[in-house]
């Protein structure tokens, strides 16, 4: 029975290419010359940690982040701006989390937009992804084509479509 399966991850590799290719254009503008500012990405818990002196240059870092994911093709979706929290002196500290797995809540909407559809495929939440079955492979090519038309809050990629 042909099957493919839903699933929100982002590529490791290319994501710490893009963070690097951030900080080395960080490093090396003329704004933030005389600045403390620090990116740190924890590859463990993937949060991304920013310190910098004022709202203007954390919008600065923000916008290269989000620039440098655009053009490894990384969807920056995927990204959960966190709050701005004053961390020592005159810094301001804030976490970037990078969204993988699809949440419970997330899930359960694809799945009933897939049973909404009309269409002779079923849809099942495994773990952090959904998996979707059916007899005919241009059902299931139907249900990638209506989950592009959707916005989810969330990037979605479509792997292992088997025959």
């Amino acid at each position: 029975m042909p099957s493919f399966d839903i699933v929100s991850k982002v590529d490791g590799q290319t994501f710490d290419n893009a963070m690097n290719n951030a900080k080395k254009e960080i490093l090396n503008r003329y704004d933030f010359s005389a600045s403390k500012s620090t990116i740190d990405h924890d590859k463990k818990t993937n949060v991304i940690t920013i310190v910098t002196e004022d709202d203007m240059k954390l919008k600065a870092i923000q916008d290269t982040i989000i620039s440098k994911m655009i053009k490894q093709n990384l969807d920056a979706a995927s990204l959960d701006f966190g709050k701005e929290q004053y961390a020592s002196g005159n810094m301001i500290r804030k976490e970037i989390t990078i969204k993988e797995g699809l949440d419970k809540e997330i899930a359960k909407k694809i799945v009933a937009k897939i049973k909404s559809s009309g269409l002779k495929v079923q849809g099942s939440i495994m773990d952090d992804q959904v998996r979707v079955q059916g007899k005919n492979i241009d059902d299931l090519q139907a249900v990638i084509a209506l989950c592009r038309q959707e916005d989810f809050g969330q990037p979605l990629q479509f792997i292992n479509m088997r025959n």
